[in-house]
């Protein structure tokens, strides 16, 4: 989760090539945690004058959609779960897997649900025949993660 203050977190600098603050990376103990503290960081965001569609709450993949579902229903805040064919609808947080934020713009975006067993994804881990291969995986989803927090 992004720009929160709970649990054990660290602050991640943006690369030179995006704008915007340093992330905050926040690791949760579980799952209930981190979906109370996004729904926390919601209406913190909306509090401070910032419009629900200037909002994005983003998952790994279709796996974890509930979990941002139910962060962003906890806020109270109405949303729209985008697919392909979605746009983002003014007066609404949109919420999706990372895959489909390419080209769309936040003014502040919390990546969640993002354990050890989910970035990189297990399948992916175990479709690896070549043990030296393992740390490339690693690195290219933590290298894509890292440009989710720094650019969404």
């Amino acid at each position: 989760m992004l720009e929160t203050s709970a649990n054990k977190s660290f602050n991640s600098p943006s690369p030179g090539w995006c704008n915007g603050p340093a992330s905050t990376i926040v690791d949760f103990d579980t799952p209930e945690e981190e979906i109370q503290a996004v729904s926390q960081w919601i209406a913190e965001r909306v509090s401070e004058g910032i419009i629900p569609n200037a909002l994005g709450v983003f998952v790994r993949s279709d796996t974890e959609l509930d979990k941002g579902r139910a962060a962003v229903s906890d806020a109270g805040i109405p949303f729209e779960t985008l697919d392909e064919n979605t746009e983002t609808i003014s007066g609404r947080i949109s919420m999706s897997t990372m895959r489909l934020t390419k080209g769309l713009e936040f003014r502040a975006v919390s990546v969640m649900a993002c354990g050890d067993e989910v970035i990189p994804l297990q399948d992916r881990i175990e479709a690896i025949a070549d043990e030296s291969d393992l740390e490339e995986v690693y690195n290219t989803e933590r290298h894509l993660l890292d440009i989710y927090i720094a650019c969404a």
